[in-house]
């Protein structure tokens, strides 16, 4: 009996052969000094002056301290530079690149190169020619070129993620156990805690950017960073991480939402936040419905609408036609959620015996006409209810006990204002829609709704009442719109039939809410609210780009639905379903003697 010989796999990216070749010809012990002198250099020059005057914002007028987009160029820098050196096998970097590729090196240094050239072009733009550029900027241009060429030198293994290459470095060496089966579960906590610590400073400073051209150049170094993190393995490992310890992952991520009030100063980004939440729980609602149920329903809005048109009417406003009604929030709350409910089920019951564009086409109409009667209830041309287009304002603030939502309160030496304490608010009921999403999705009716996704007529046939299943879906969707909607009556102050429509410029609208939960991921909890926060940022802080930040927004969902069709955070099935075949390498198949199978043809 022979023993078996187990091939070692080495720390460092492994030296190709002379067969493979990159974009640019260089020798490869070249292109990773340059790609490693190139990461170095473009951080180094973010400490140069890279114009002479301050009329452009962020102040990169003085020497041996960044300014502005600056400091993204040397984030951007020190991220090559350490990927560089983790490909070389450094001790204590092995971990950047579990899945042994070329890729994040290449990724990393195109998201240094753009910033920093969007940020001289932006400078010789808005400043009036290439002039305004002190020797700094020119520098930093050049440096920021080299890590590219470096990286472009390396042959690239031409696949979407790290999945292919992670599975090859499995493969050569199967006695390897998975790190989240090797660590100890302390440190796996400690690792989701620190993430989460990162993912709430990237999100406030992406939030607290008081200028259009330092977002952008935000959103270069993130989404590089991001997807270089993916392609090496990154993702895949803290994914796993994730799974084995689901529980704390929520906890520490809604420590990170309750956290977010206190490290700002200004009300204005707390108003911004509350507003994602608001947004985001609605989303997760129609995730239920499309994501989990497969129903395509375009006028999800009217359920928002319900809800708050129902608390406006019962929270004591002097302008609501129910005069003397003046409810505690809880009792409004859950008279808004069962006003949406029982409009989710008289709007269902007739017609989700549709399927497809049949429904969506009803759905759409259904949104239509909650506008139009909420805007025709004036007393002139229709009963008075809701004040037609002058809606109903003046909506007191709430008041729990004793805690007077807007006023400023000061809690452990930190100021929370009137949109930081409605923020708060949001993340409980945020907690409560969390935990009826993933008890709904775990449970027998959420398998079900699964099962009508993927096949209605399948599921039918197994007995499955369609017909009841999907009812329910439509109904628990609709009350989670209108919970939120309740709060954000409050939060405006007042509700007007403007936003409840199918398209706008501006969410919350059904096009909006459908693109955020595809865009995020359809089917999971994390996918729909991270898909509310991006577009509802992206408008907000476009702004500087006037009638072209439409046709930029539009240009960057394109790109990522190309790239990323299964959204950013993706369920498994739909992952596999999009990327059925040609993903992995399947090893080749031996016989039991370790010998090559006989053909077919060879037989």
């Amino acid at each position: 009996m022979t023993e078996t010989t187990k091939t070692e796999v080495p720390d460092a990216v492994p030296t190709p052969t002379p067969a493979q070749r990159g974009l640019v010809p260089l020798p490869v012990a070249a292109a990773r000094g340059l790609l490693l002198a190139g990461g170095i250099a473009t951080a180094a020059s973010a400490f140069l002056a890279w114009t002479w005057t301050a009329e452009f914002p962020g102040d990169l007028t003085i020497n041996g301290y960044p300014g502005g987009l600056q400091w993204l160029t040397f984030t951007a820098g020190i991220l090559t530079a350490l990927f560089a050196l983790a490909s070389y096998g450094i001790c204590g970097l092995g971990w950047l690149l579990p899945a042994r590729n070329n890729a994040p090196l290449a990724l990393t240094a195109l998201g240094g190169f753009a910033v920093t050239w969007f940020t001289v072009i932006a400078i010789s733009t808005k400043l009036g020619g290439v002039v305004n550029l002190e020797p700094g900027g020119w520098i930093a241009a050049v440096a920021s070129l080299l890590p590219v060429l470096g990286a472009f030198a390396l042959p690239q293994e031409h696949t979407g993620d790290g999945t292919k290459a992670a599975l090859k470095a499995y493969i050569a060496k199967p006695d390897r156990i998975p790190a989240t089966q090797a660590t100890a579960p302390w440190i796996q906590r400690a690792v989701i805690t620190v993430v989460t610590i990162i993912g709430l400073g990237v999100f406030t400073y992406g939030i607290d950017t008081e200028y259009g051209e330092l977002f952008v150049g935000y959103l270069f170094v993130v989404v590089f960073a991001m997807w270089a993190l993916h392609t090496a393995g990154l993702l895949d490992r803290f994914s796993a991480l994730v799974a084995r310890n689901r529980s704390f992952t929520l906890a520490m991520g809604f420590a990170a939402a309750i956290a977010f009030p206190f490290t700002q100063t200004d009300d204005h980004y707390a108003n911004i936040g509350v507003n994602i939440l608001i947004f985001g729980t609605v989303a997760l609602g129609l995730n239920i419905v499309v994501g989990l149920a497969g129903l395509l329903d375009l006028g999800y809005v009217a359920f928002l609408g319900v809800g708050a048109y129902t608390a406006a009417l019962v929270s004591g406003s002097e302008f609501s036609t129910i005069s003397g009604v003046h409810l505690p929030f809880w009792a409004s709350a859950l008279a808004g959620a069962a006003a949406s409910l029982v409009f989710g089920v008289l709007i269902g019951a007739p017609t989700l015996r549709l399927r497809g564009d049949y429904l969506a086409i009803v759905t759409l109409g259904f949104g239509e006409i909650f506008r139009i009667a909420v805007n025709n209830m004036d007393g002139q041309s229709g009963p008075d209810v809701t004040n037609g287009p002058n809606g109903i304002p003046s909506i007191p603030d709430l008041n729990l006990l004793g805690f007077n939502f807007g006023q400023a309160h000061d809690i452990g030496g930190f100021t929370l204002g009137r949109f930081a304490n409605y923020y708060l608010l949001m993340v409980l009921i945020m907690a409560i829609v969390v935990l009826v999403y993933t008890r709904a999705a775990d449970s027998r009716i959420g398998r079900s709704w699964i099962a009508i996704r993927e096949d209605e007529t399948a599921a039918t046939a197994m007995g499955i009442n369609g017909f009841r299943v999907k009812l329910i879906a439509f109904a628990l969707g609709a009350a989670l719109a209108g919970l939120a909607g309740t709060v954000s009556a409050h939060v405006t102050y007042s509700v007007v039939p403007t936003p409840y429509q199918f398209a706008g410029s501006t969410p919350p609208n059904s096009a909006f809410l459908l693109a955020a939960v595809v865009l995020g991921g359809m089917g999971t909890v994390a996918g729909p609210l991270l898909g509310a926060a991006l577009l509802y940022l992206l408008p907000e802080k476009l702004v500087f780009l006037q009638e072209k930040s439409l046709l930029a927004f539009g240009i960057a969902l394109i790109l990522l639905m190309r790239f990323r069709p299964e959204g950013i955070i993706a369920n498994r099935r739909r992952q596999l379903e999009f990327h059925e075949t040609g993903q992995l390498d399947v090893p080749k198949q031996t016989t039991l003697t370790d010998e090559p199978a006989v053909t077919k043809a060879g037989a």
